[in-house]
């Protein structure tokens, strides 16, 4: 069935309305079934935090979702906890070894200094597709709104593909203030000097991913998208859902609105 005044959405690859879903653990049938139903839906799969590191056939389900044309990383925490025990090297060879062909730069656990995570990106870059991760996980961490831009901006100078507003799993850190609400400030200082399009904004709540859509259209960034909402993210973004459904329509339409 064909549908006027329905957003035409890009085909992967995409260079924007990307969509970055969170895999925290999914069995290989589990694997197979969010790539049957939606495969064409997801851009990247993170292996969540450190989950990779205590599941069984990770390598097996890296091959299932890259064969879909999905590129795949384990998560920045695991980077972080690679780098603080001094075992790059080790992390180098783990991710080779699991064919993964993108992976995540992130400082959001420890301390890092700005240039040195500029070097990481810098490396990684030259054989597999960079995102890397501002803002810290712990909600008690303040970055002044200038540093955010500072630090996008120069991530995406070394090298990343896509720089990601932090949120963690919970959307309530970043970004969002701890209500989950959006930070609109932060947000507002970085998209006057970082291009919109380079940025990944994770949005693991329906309400997170309506407010983006509805700021910055159907084809905007989100990350730390549950499986499961997968495809009502793209109804969303298509507005088929109660949420979005006037918001691609035309003016004439807008008098159906409910009182």
């Amino acid at each position: 069935m064909k549908l006027p005044y329905l957003p035409k959405r890009e085909e992967k690859p995409r260079k924007k309305g990307i969509a970055m879903m969170m895999d925290k653990g999914l069995s290989l049938k589990e694997t197979e079934g969010i790539i049957q139903v939606a495969g064409h839906l997801i851009d990247f799969a993170k292996l969540g935090f450190g989950t990779s590191m205590v599941s069984k056939n990770v390598k097996k389900k890296v091959k299932l979702y890259r064969n879909a044309g999905i590129k795949v990383y384990v998560g920045g925490t695991l980077f972080e906890a690679c780098v603080i025990r001094n075992c790059f090297d080790e992390y180098e060879r783990y991710i080779d070894e699991l064919g993964l062909d993108a992976v995540e730069i992130s400082d959001g656990c420890m301390q890092m200094e700005h240039e040195k995570k500029c070097d990481y990106i810098s490396y990684f870059a030259k054989k597999r597709t960079v995102v890397s991760e501002v803002g810290a996980k712990d909600a008690s961490v303040e970055t002044d709104h200038n540093m955010w831009v500072h630090h996008m901006n120069a991530e995406l100078k070394a090298g990343s593909s896509f720089v990601i507003g932090e949120a963690r799993e919970s959307g309530t850190v970043g970004i969002y203030n701890q209500s989950g609400s959006a930070d609109t400030g932060l947000i507002d200082d970085i998209l006057k000097q970082v291009p919109k399009d380079k940025i990944i904004w994770e949005a693991p709540m329906k309400q997170q991913q309506v407010w983006f859509i509805q700021l910055l259209g159907y084809n905007v960034n989100l990350g730390n998208i549950a499986p499961a909402d997968i495809i009502p993210l793209e109804t969303l973004r298509l507005g088929l859902r109660g949420d979005t459904f006037f918001d691609f329509l035309p003016e004439e339409f807008q008098k159906f609105k409910l009182k």
